[in-house]
C-alpha cells in the first residue's frame, strides 16, 4: 500500500537514541512492534486486568487482550487512511505497558503513595519500561525504539506542554526529553492519534461486554444509552428472538463498526480541510486531525458516563478496588521502610529507607507486578504463615 503524504514514513524516521543498523527484512516501525511483543512487560499484561482481578473469571479482558483489540482497530483505521499500519500497531500494543496491577485502582494507590516522591503516571512508567527497565540488549537499556514510537507513546493523550494543567511534567518524560526532544508541545503524528482513539473504542465496548457478562447491568439497561440503544433495537428487529449472548455480541460489533466508520470519515474530512503535506505538517496543526464527529463524541461521552455509574462505581467493583488499593499501599509502605526485603535483583539499586531513590525502585517493582504476583507478594510479606520464597 502506498502511504499518504502525511503518514509517518519509516524511511524518514528520526531514528533511535542509540544508533543501530536497520534490518533488511523489517522496517524500523516493524522492529519496534516486534521488540514490544518480545518484551517481558508485554507478557506480563496477560495477568494484568482492566476492571476485574484475574481470579474473577477467564473471559474478562486483560491489559494484553485489550491491547490486541486496540491494535486490530488501529490497523484497520490506519489502512483506510493510508497511514503506516506498523507504527500504529506498535503504539497500540505498547500503550499500556506501564499500567499497574489491579487496573485503575492499583494506579490510584501507587499515585497516592508516590505523591511525596515525584508522583506516578502510567504513561511515564511506560516510557521508563521502554527506555530503562527492560534489560534485554547488550548495548543499551530499554528497547531503543524509534523517535516516532516514543513520541506517540508519551503523547498518547495529546501534548504535555502548553496546556492548562496544574500537574508538573512526569519525571521520566522530563528527563528523557532533555536528551531526545519529543516535541511535547505538539500533537503526535496521525498514527499515534489513531491509536489513541482506537483505545477509546476498544475500551468502551469491551467494558460494555464485560459488564454484561459480570451482571453489573443488563441488556435492558442499555435501551436508553445513545448509540448503543438504537443499535440494540436494530439487531432485535433484524433477528427476533435472538439468544442474549448473540444479541450482545452482534450489538457490540455493530457499535464498534459505527465508531470506527465515524473516526475514518471525520479524520478524512479534517485531512481534506488541512491538506497536510507531510507528517511534520500534522504535528504543526495545533489541533488533532484524527477525531470523532461531534455526534459520535457525544455518544462516546454518554457511554463513558453510563459505564462510570453502572460499572466502575458498582459496589462489587468498589470492594475489589478497595482491596487492591490496600494491597498496593501495604507492599509499598513495607518495602519503602525496609528495602532490604526487595528481591536481590532489585535491592542492589535502592537508597536509604524512605528516600526518593528507594521509592522509585519500589514503584517500579510494584508497577511491574501482575495481579496474581501482587496478591502472592502481599501474602509473603504479611501472612505470618505464608511462604517467604
Amino acid at each position: 500500500m502506498t502511504l499518504a503524504p502525511y503518514a509517518c514514513k519509516p524511511e524518514e524516521s528520526r531514528g533511535r537514541l542509540h544508533p543501530e543498523p536497520e534490518g533488511a527484512l523489517r522496517s524500523p516501525f516493524q522492529r519496534d512492534r516486534d521488540r514490544i511483543i518480545h518484551s517481558a512487560a508485554f507478557r506480563r499484561m496477560k495477568h494484568k486486568t482492566q476492571v476485574f482481578v484475574y481470579h474473577e473469571g477467564d473471559h474478562y479482558r486483560t491489559r494484553l487482550t485489550h491491547s490486541l483489540e486496540v491494535a486490530q482497530i488501529a490497523r484497520t483505521v490506519s489502512r483506510s487512511l493510508h497511514l503506516d499500519e506498523d507504527l500504529a500497531e506498535a503504539l497500540a500494543l505498547g500503550h499500556d505497558l506501564g499500567h499497574t496491577p489491579f487496573g485503575h485502582a492499583g494506579e490510584d494507590a501507587l499515585e497516592a503513595v508516590m505523591a511525596p516522591y515525584g508522583g506516578f503516571d502510567h504513561n511515564d512508567q511506560t516510557l521508563r519500561i521502554l527506555t530503562r527497565l527492560e534489560h534485554r540488549y547488550a548495548e543499551f537499556d530499554g528497547l531503543n525504539l524509534t523517535w516516532e514510537t516514543l513520541e506517540g507513546t508519551v503523547k498518547h493523550n495529546g501534548p504535555l506542554l502548553g496546556r492548562v494543567s496544574d500537574k508538573p511534567l512526569p519525571t521520566t518524560i522530563a528527563e528523557y526529553n532533555v536528551v531526545n526532544d519529543l516535541e511535547l508541545d505538539r500533537y503526535p503524528g496521525a498514527e499515534a492519534q489513531v491509536a489513541a482513539l482506537s483505545d477509546d473504542i476498544a475500551y468502551n465496548n469491551h467494558d460494555l461486554d464485560d459488564g454484561l457478562r459480570a451482571s453489573l447491568f443488563g441488556v435492558a439497561d442499555l435501551v436508553d444509552v445513545p448509540l448503543v440503544g438504537p443499535v440494540l433495537h436494530e439487531v432485535r428487529k433484524t433477528y427476533p428472538g435472538l439468544e442474549e449472548s448473540r444479541l450482545i455480541h452482534e450489538t457490540i460489533r455493530r457499535v464498534i463498526d459505527r465508531m470506527v466508520g465515524d473516526l475514518v470519515e471525520e479524520t478524512r474530512r479534517r485531512l481534506a480541510a488541512a491538506k497536510p503535506a507531510n507528517a511534520a505538517a500534522i504535528r504543526a496543526l495545533g489541533k488533532p486531525v484524527a477525531s470523532f464527529s461531534e455526534t459520535m463524541t457525544a455518544h462516546d461521552k454518554a457511554l463513558k458516563s453510563f459505564l462510570f455509574e453502572r460499572m466502575y462505581r458498582h459496589y462489587k467493583v468498589n470492594r475489589m478496588a478497595s482491596k487492591a488499593r490496600r494491597i498496593v499501599q501495604d507492599i509499598f509502605g513495607l518495602l519503602l521502610a525496609e528495602p532490604q526485603c526487595l528481591p536481590t535483583e532489585w535491592n542492589g539499586h535502592v537508597g536509604a529507607p524512605h528516600s526518593v531513590a528507594t521509592a522509585r525502585i519500589v514503584a517500579d517493582y510494584i508497577a511491574g507486578m501482575t495481579d496474581r504476583f501482587a496478591l502472592d507478594e502481599h501474602a509473603r510479606l504479611f501472612d505470618t504463615y505464608g511462604t517467604v520464597t
